[in-house]
């Protein structure tokens, strides 16, 4: 066993299997035998989400008796993720996920559903074996939405990307998501064992159809003829996501050591909010989802807009405007009446006109629930977080409310505001002259954008990857111009009393 070193402060029992009997007596643990499991899903991208959603969803059925054959193997290919193997090995796979109540309450228990993870540097052959045995019937994806290495605009697969050109050099170990899994199917498909289901569970729109898309634009680079065969015979469900799950602190791990009597080194914290909507479409069988909280559909599309238009896209409505007005918590920044009239009126005037039916759910009780669920003041999210990575996310969940009120006539005043306030953020200084820390994987061309400002007004918009020709159109163009000017001559929250006026 990995021994891990663990922060001085932490107290309780070291999580491991062994310690399991004794931590029953202070925090819920797996009440089923974890001998015997098969991995039937390997899942790339184990993190915080992952593991409050969909490892948790196969661990409420291995509960009931049922899913033995669908444990989790993980696998890392980032050199961060090494990280993850050492407390994966060190805690036998086990970890405590703790749901934070507005009240206050602190729900935990021990998740045991990951039984195996594998770090692809370490050894990428013995990943693809493992990816091409028969007893593999699923392989899931949290990549992030910059992880599918498409073009944010065009959705055109980036042959650009150095570790892409690596991967299909001839002869080349694979080393990216793309390289690997095209292997694994390839073998076989040679061996003639029945592909895998691909499952994306990342925030993106229409996610199985993008990774569909990705994944057969990397074989087809490498084989035409394996392409053909994946597209063909490989199900990609979409699918729809929704956890609010904070990186976890310091504070967290002393939190459950404390609360729980659990030495965890990379517990996970979540709200209670729970939601997976998913396409029942899969080559090779799947768990028995329907018995739990899963919701099975043909048609995943109403829900993913709903979530990603309404849910994500409030959140960069309030990350840059919070930080501009000095609130670094998403809980108190979502209490300030002046944040939460501008999301609702977002949400109302400008995402929910984009929205298609939505079966079985009110819109309006949806939308009030959203504002209590940023308002937890357990949860303690911060708007760093929100903030991060916004070239993935503004073209991805608000330039398509953008592009579809613009195509219908209707008003892009409050949607302008919010890529305004991203472009006042990038520009790296707050109102008060203190430094910003963007953290973004263009980080140096945003920035460079945002600080154009001064000569040519519009140069935060002229980056066509990122806003496609919104910079062309006048009405957009007029509504971030009044929101910018207002942000440089009033501040953050003058602008918002100014545009809910």
């Amino acid at each position: 066993m990995t021994t891990l070193t663990t922060p001085p402060f932490s107290t309780g029992t070291v999580l491991t299997t062994d310690a399991l009997a004794t931590l029953a007596a202070t925090v819920r643990v797996p009440s089923y035998d974890r001998t015997g499991l098969t991995a039937g899903i390997i899942h790339f991208g184990v993190g915080g989400f992952h593991r409050a959603h969909q490892a948790l969803m196969i661990d409420d059925l291995l509960s009931q008796g049922l899913a033995r054959d669908w444990a989790i193997c993980g696998v890392g290919v980032l050199a961060g993720d090494s990280r993850m193997r050492d407390v994966m090995a060190a805690q036998d796979g086990l970890y405590t996920l703790v749901e934070k109540h507005a009240d206050g309450h602190l729900e935990g228990r021990v998740i045991g559903s990951i039984i195996d993870y594998m770090f692809a540097p370490d050894d990428v052959d013995a990943v693809i074996e493992r990816m091409a045995s028969p007893e593999v019937k699923i392989v899931s994806l949290t990549v992030t939405e910059g992880g599918y290495n498409i073009n944010p605009v065009t959705g055109a697969f980036d042959f650009g990307n150095p570790q892409v050109q690596a991967d299909l050099a001839p002869g080349a170990a694979p080393a990216t998501v793309f390289g690997i899994t095209v292997e694994a199917l390839r073998r076989r498909r040679d061996r003639g064992v029945t592909p895998f289901t691909v499952m994306s569970c990342d925030n993106l729109q229409n996610n199985g159809e993008v990774a569909h898309r990705t994944f057969v634009a990397f074989a087809t680079a490498r084989d035409a003829e394996l392409a053909a065969w994946i597209d063909a015979n490989v199900s990609f469900p979409n699918s729809m996501v929704d956890r609010i799950t904070p990186g976890t602190t310091d504070t967290d791990r002393a939190l459950v050591a404390e609360t729980f009597g659990v030495r965890d080194a990379w517990p996970v914290v979540c709200e209670p909010f729970f939601q997976w909507v998913l396409q029942d479409s899969f080559t090779d069988g799947r768990p028995p989802y329907e018995h739990v909280r899963t919701q099975l559909v043909a048609d995943v599309e109403p829900y993913e807009l709903m979530k990603l238009r309404l849910l994500n896209a409030s959140h960069q409505g309030l990350c840059y405007f919070a930080h501009l007005m000095g609130y670094r918590l998403v809980h108190d920044a979502a209490a300030d009446p002046l944040i939460s009239l501008f999301l609702r009126a977002y949400m109302d005037r400008e995402g929910s006109p984009t929205l298609k039916p939505v079966p079985g759910i009110d819109l309006d009780a949806y939308k009030d629930e959203l504002i209590a669920r940023f308002s937890n003041p357990s949860v303690r999210d911060t708007v760093a977080r929100l903030c991060n990575e916004s070239s993935d996310r503004i073209p991805k969940w608000l330039v398509p409310v953008i592009v579809d009120q613009l195509a219908a006539g209707r008003s892009v005043q409050l949607s302008a505001a919010i890529v305004a306030s991203w472009a006042r953020y990038a520009e790296g200084t707050d109102e008060q002259g203190q430094p910003i820390e963007v953290a973004d994987r263009l980080k140096e061309r945003v920035m460079n954008n945002a600080a154009g400002f001064a000569s040519d007004r519009h140069s935060f918009l002229r980056d066509r990857d990122l806003f496609g020709d919104l910079v062309d159109d006048t009405t957009f163009v007029g509504a971030y111009d009044q929101a910018l000017e207002l942000l440089h001559t009033v501040g953050a929250r003058e602008t918002l009393v100014a545009l809910l006026t």
